[in-house]
């Protein structure tokens, strides 16, 4: 049988408790918010973020899954090109067509256009280094991006062999690598025309 409670019934006492819970709470905001402002910090931030974006990837979804896979690749080229050009150099956009194909001409072409930049920031280096040295930075950035993407799929059980999602990342994978190397050889063949036509 339970007792009505009253007006002048004695109230069960909480206030130490909650005021326990009040200040762990605030404890935690604290920490959260020097963590946030350290590198370590802000990486693991970051891979809680693409944690975050896996749970939400569908496993009948190829389309979901290279979102996922380009936003882990543009969030790591950003990580590699921020010392010279600042956070968020490129900018993520999830909602548009996640084919291989526009995956890949995305990523390509967000990341290579930084290239000009990146040549007038080292007027003094042989301009064919330039070149693959850049190549070498955005391509290093995407391989992390791929290989996180790819792991956190792995995890959810969705790249199993004769997985649509496999083939389909893995496509998007050697589309982006066939385009920095004909990136790479473009801007090489562009160097030795103008160094031939300066001869002449």
């Amino acid at each position: 049988m339970t007792l009505p409670i009253t007006p002048n019934s004695p109230q069960p006492r909480m206030t130490n408790t909650t005021a326990q819970v009040d200040t762990k709470s605030s404890e935690l905001d604290e920490a959260q918010k020097k963590a946030a402002t350290s590198v370590e910090g802000q990486r693991t931030q970051l891979s809680a973020q693409i944690l975050q974006a896996s749970l939400e990837v569908s496993i009948s979804s190829g389309n979901n899954s290279l979102a996922l896979l380009y936003r882990s690749a543009i969030d790591h080229i950003n990580e590699v090109l921020a010392p010279e050009f600042g956070a968020n150099a490129l900018q993520v956009a999830m909602q548009q067509d996640n084919s291989p194909e526009a995956t890949a001409e995305r990523i390509l072409s967000q990341s290579t256009a930084f290239f000009d930049t990146y040549a007038r920031q080292h007027p003094n280096k042989d301009p064919e280094q330039v070149v693959r040295d850049f190549v070498g930075i955005i391509r290093g950035g995407f391989e992390q991006g791929y290989g996180e993407a790819s792991k956190i799929l792995s995890g959810l059980g969705v790249l199993g062999e004769g997985s649509s999602i496999a083939v389909e990342i893995g496509k998007t994978f050697e589309l982006v690598q066939k385009g920095y190397d004909d990136f790479l050889q473009t801007k090489l063949e562009s160097l030795k025309d103008n160094s031939s036509t300066q001869q002449s």
